[in-house]
């Protein structure tokens, strides 16, 4: 039997079925689990939830009040609860996937790519350990993510790649299930499979929790050996979420096959382009994307217009339609892009235009004539007020790091 009780009735003992409220405030990965650990308790009451669902078959219950008599419902009051319930839902929800500008848009991105890594962080951790875990326990995380994603595609895409190298491991999966989320739209995949998509992002990596942490953090280039320790981390987290009673063939899918190739070149199964699904084809862009846009403990991170141009000249890599169904949704010249402009100045594009994925919003910070910082300038591209005539790099003209101009942080 389940109860809706108040944050403060809860107590050590009790089956907890769900936590109400945004998942963002949720202190735990996972919904329903037994309280039996002080600590757990204490975040839970230090939380900013107010209420959570208890099931009474499971663990204990609410303590008896004295001298309190609850007053039952009439059967109006009732009709009227059945009839405003989901009523009330479908509102919030519709309002929940309003589309916003990018710049109210980060701030929520913000708070969710925060609360995504914690969880991920634990559920590595619960990995290791050989817990088990639950497909449906992290569907919040991906409707959160995929919500963010609806309401402005750029504003998290853009802020995850902004991952520290100890994060690498756990902002990695926000960042391709971001991805995916948005590739599956802009594929025009069902809402189920754009959801189904999202959870194999967010879980196509869990592999890498069976790997040495000295070789996964390792700083310099890899040997050949711990390269093909590396290598097994599609297979070890496929196995790993078939203990854990993960069952979603699309999750299991692109765990094992993230890293096939159109021309059979690719691990660990050799699959060529006829052989992988559009699942396992889109894991296989994003996860690339993701990684070759960030900073590593080996290398520094690409441009994300420069690592776009470098990915559609590898022969064999990519399937040619989801690759440009890929670079529609992130647009040509993606957020954090650094680009010439015809005037000899340099750029970094903040924001896109709806109109035209070739004339974003850019600000122009550096002459590369004279050599010498400028006045930072916001120029509308699509206005005329000047072009692009090619990507470049800020690091090639002894600019140091430019993330503040994009983030506005």
């Amino acid at each position: 039997m389940f109860k809706t009780i108040a944050i403060k009735e809860v107590r050590l003992g009790m089956y907890i079925q769900e936590l109400k409220g945004p998942w963002m405030d949720h202190p735990f990965w996972r919904s329903k689990f037994v309280l039996n650990d002080p600590v757990d308790l204490q975040k839970l009451r230090a939380s900013h939830l107010q209420q959570v669902v208890i099931d009474i078959s499971q663990g204990l219950d609410v303590l008896p009040e004295p001298d309190v008599v609850e007053r039952q419902l009439t059967d109006k009051e009732m009709a009227m609860l059945e009839l405003d319930g989901p009523v009330v839902a479908e509102r919030a929800s519709a309002e929940k996937l309003k589309p916003t500008t990018l710049e109210a848009e980060r701030e929520q991105a913000a708070k969710i790519i925060a609360s995504s890594r914690r969880a991920i962080e634990s559920m590595f951790k619960d990995l290791r350990m050989g817990k088990a875990i639950e497909a449906e326990a992290v569907m919040p995380l991906v409707e959160e993510i995929s919500a963010s994603v609806t309401r402005n595609v750029h504003a998290l895409i853009s802020l995850v790649r902004l991952k520290t190298v100890d994060d690498y491991t756990y902002m990695h999966s926000v960042a391709v299930c971001a991805l995916m989320t948005a590739l599956g739209k802009e594929l025009k995949l069902s809402e189920t499979e754009v959801k189904q998509a999202g959870l194999a992002g967010l879980m196509h990596d869990m592999g890498k929790a069976g790997i040495p942490l000295q070789i996964l953090n390792k700083p310099g280039s890899l040997t050949d050996n711990e390269f093909d320790v590396i290598r097994q981390h599609p297979q070890l987290g496929h196995d790993m979420l078939v203990k854990a009673n993960i069952s979603d063939a699309v999750t299991l899918d692109v765990c094992l096959h993230h890293h096939e190739k159109m021309d059979g070149s690719g691990y660990p199964e050799h699959l060529s382009g006829d052989q992988m699904t559009i699942f396992a084809k889109m894991g296989a862009i994003c996860d690339v994307y993701d990684a070759v846009t960030s900073t590593r403990a080996y290398k520094p991170a690409w441009e994300p217009g420069m690592a776009l141009k470098r990915m559609a000249s590898w022969s064999g890599h990519f399937d040619t339609e989801v690759f440009k169904a890929f670079v529609k949704s992130l647009g040509i010249y993606p957020i954090g892009t650094v680009v010439m402009l015809k005037s000899g100045r340099l750029a970094v594009v903040v924001k896109q235009t709806p109109d035209s994925l070739l004339k974003p919003v850019v600000k122009a910070f550096f002459s590369t004539k004279s050599k010498i910082h400028i006045p930072v300038i916001e120029l509308d591209l699509s206005k005329g007020m000047d072009e692009i005539i090619g990507n470049d790099s800020a690091t090639t003209w002894g600019v140091g790091n430019i993330d503040h101009l994009w983030t506005n942080h």
